[in-house]
């Protein structure tokens, strides 16, 4: 269980239980980072759990050099046909981002859409901190999205059922040990396939005391992805902007 990512992103019914996860929010977020980051037209670009890819295209698209980084040889499959289409270029890397290391200097390091959290220890999860700064030029930035721990523990969405095409998919979600527990049931053709999630909740103060431990500077906070400022009860996201 503690090692749930690993299985989970690299199955085919993962891209199909998150399919409304559409381009509009990943474009949101993204020039919403820009807006507040004044980057150059040759900046580099650090994409920690890159996932399928959706921002890094689109920083791709904007002229940045972009490196993604992901542990899910699915998700990046699925992300360098989708770089391809696009006709963009960009440097995918298979890597548990806790240990990636390369001698090359970026000016923005990202892990965005909760891509975070996964492990069991603080110390685990606090790594991608560490590793992005190491990796940043001097005044280079990096940004948190994560989802807003008071606001899910008062919204979550206990079950949720949805029918497609002949399959079910059944979510269940809980919070347990300060975590955040999700058990998803996939029933098609007689069938039954079943996985799960489990996320560390953190507070604002929790991560900024994380992020700044590590001698960033934080320099802006917002609630969502059209740049909200972060309110603690009613914000669905945090998205943290650091500057080293």
């Amino acid at each position: 269980m503690n090692q749930w990512y690993k299985d989970w992103f690299n199955t085919e019914e993962y891209l199909n239980v998150y399919r409304h996860r559409n381009d509009d929010d990943a474009k949101r977020l993204v020039n919403l980072i820009l807006s507040e980051i004044p980057l150059s037209g040759n900046a580099r670009v650090l994409d920690l759990a890159c996932g399928a890819g959706r921002h890094s295209i689109l920083f791709a698209e904007k002229g940045y050099r972009v490196t993604a980084v992901d542990l899910s040889e699915n998700l990046l499959t699925v992300a360098k046909k989708s770089a391809d289409t696009a006709h963009v270029k960009a440097d995918f890397v298979q890597c548990d981002l806790r240990y990636f290391s390369v001698s090359a200097k970026f000016d923005l390091a990202v892990n965005l859409f909760t891509s975070f959290g996964y492990f069991v220890e603080d110390r685990e999860n606090f790594k991608v901190f560490d590793v992005s700064y190491e990796h940043l030029n001097p005044g280079g930035y990096f940004v948190l999205d994560f989802f807003n721990r008071n606001y899910l523990e008062e919204n979550l969405i206990h079950e949720t059922v949805e029918e497609s095409s002949g399959e079910t998919i059944v979510q269940r979600r809980s919070i347990v040990d300060n975590r955040v527990i999700k058990k998803i049931t996939i029933l098609k053709d007689g069938n039954e396939k079943q996985y799960h999630e489990s996320v560390r909740m953190y507070g604002r103060d929790e991560l900024i005391k994380a992020i700044t431990g590590c001698g960033y500077e934080i320099k802006n906070l917002f609630g969502d992805f059209e740049g909200n400022i972060f309110d603690p009860d009613k914000s669905n996201r945090i998205i943290i902007i650091a500057r080293k």
